[in-house]
């Protein structure tokens, strides 16, 4: 598989190590300054993208990788994937976005635990929900991409919730967020539940970048030859 890096940053860099193991060949390399290269010439020695840059540029960049037919994966967060929107880009250009918050396979198992607590959870309205987040210094948005897919877990199956919302929150329909960032923490998450009785809890801690990079990998794999938008549901089949 030929692989076009959109961002060479420590994402970027994590990702190119875990596609050189698995036998894939990076043919270009796209940074800030040449975005101008994502075009029909990088149709011609790319089979894929993979994108991991910032906020403001992501959607753009995704946008320009499908108007030139090139299917695209985009792990950046703190921008909004509209699935109708990006789903027509792909059928009128023959190509698929593949976008995850989080591309960590034991994230995403977790995400899936988190839905059935908050189920679990749901005839029982005194517990409050509440989720934390640490990350590195450098990391720009706040909260995190899978903080937001964890509240909109929790959303999607408790009927007590209807919103999310930074710290301070005060109000008991929304679930409450604290984010935090520290030296180099590769990305903490812990959701708690508490009532007057007891706490439970459940947490995930990432050791490096590795589970990331490789999950970006398995999605580009996956979505080779696929048209249409594309989640690690559809990868893992959770």
């Amino acid at each position: 598989m030929r692989i076009a890096l959109i961002g060479y940053g420590k994402m970027g860099k994590a990702v190119e190590q875990i596609a050189l193991e698995r036998g894939h060949t990076i043919t270009a390399v796209i940074d800030i300054n040449t975005t101008d290269k994502i075009s029909e010439n990088l149709k011609s020695i790319a089979d894929i993208a993979i994108e991991f840059t910032s906020p403001n540029s992501a959607k753009q960049n995704v946008i320009n990788c499908l108007q030139n037919g090139i299917s695209v994966v985009s792990g950046t967060t703190g921008w909004d994937l509209n699935k109708d929107e990006f789903k027509k880009l792909c059928i009128k250009n023959s190509a698929a976005v593949f976008y995850a918050s989080n591309f960590s396979i034991g994230v995403n198992v977790f995400m899936k635990i988190n839905e059935k607590l908050a189920e679990l959870l749901s005839g029982f309205n005194d517990y409050e929900a509440k989720i934390e987040e640490t990350h590195h210094i450098h990391k720009l948005d706040k909260p995190s991409g899978t903080a937001i897919t964890l509240a909109n877990g929790i959303i999607k199956n408790n009927p007590k919730y209807v919103k999310w919302m930074l710290n301070p929150c005060n109000e008991k329909n929304k679930i409450e967020i604290n984010s935090f960032r520290e030296g180099e923490i590769y990305g903490d998450h812990k959701i708690i539940w508490e009532n007057d009785i007891d706490i439970i809890s459940i947490s995930h801690s990432a050791k490096s970048r590795r589970g990331l990079a490789q999950g970006a990998i398995m999605a580009a794999e996956f979505v080779i030859g696929k048209i249409g938008v594309f989640s690690m549901s559809d990868l893992l089949k959770l």
